[in-house]
């Protein structure tokens, strides 16, 4: 949902021209809009996902900690990013083939994430809000045994 707040002036003046919104809202899609509110406010999704985002955060970090390809973790609430690096000393991205196979091991044992950055090198973590920390710790399962493959096919090089 979305809302233009702004001033009698900047307002009367968009009056004076045509203009069109490809999102122009409905009645319809106000009321979708407005039972997803209350449901996100009833459920305390916005709590979860403070909590369960900060736990997330604190269970990746471990990884930054015990892997030299994962360079940062950051985020907040479930919007979490784990940037790839050679080594945590250059901090140049990981090559975009190193990325791949992290992202399709994660994929093949379950777990979808997105990718961005500059040069992709950054993975998007991004759960749906009723996620629990049952679900975190099986995505950082899953993160741990994709970043621990890409180790063993490094050192069979």
């Amino acid at each position: 949902m979305a809302a233009v707040v702004t001033t009698k002036e900047i307002a009367s003046s968009l009056a004076q021209n045509l203009h069109f919104n490809t999102f122009g809202g409905n009645p319809l899609a106000c009321v979708v809009g407005a039972a997803v509110l209350d449901a996100i406010e009833e459920d305390g999704l916005q709590k979860n996902s403070e909590d369960v985002g900060t736990y997330m955060l604190l269970e990746l970090a471990k990884l930054r900690d015990k892997f030299e390809i994962v360079g940062d973790v950051r985020g907040k609430g479930l919007m979490i990013g784990v940037e790839m690096v050679t080594d945590k000393d250059s901090r140049h991205p990981l090559p975009a083939e190193e990325i791949n196979q992290i992202w399709e091991d994660c994929k093949d044992m379950g777990v979808l994430i997105g990718r961005g950055g500059l040069y992709s090198q950054t993975f998007r973590i991004k759960p749906p809000m009723c996620i629990t920390k049952r679900d975190v710790d099986f995505a950082v399962e899953v993160f741990r045994t994709a970043l621990q493959r890409h180790v063993e096919r490094a050192a069979a090089k």
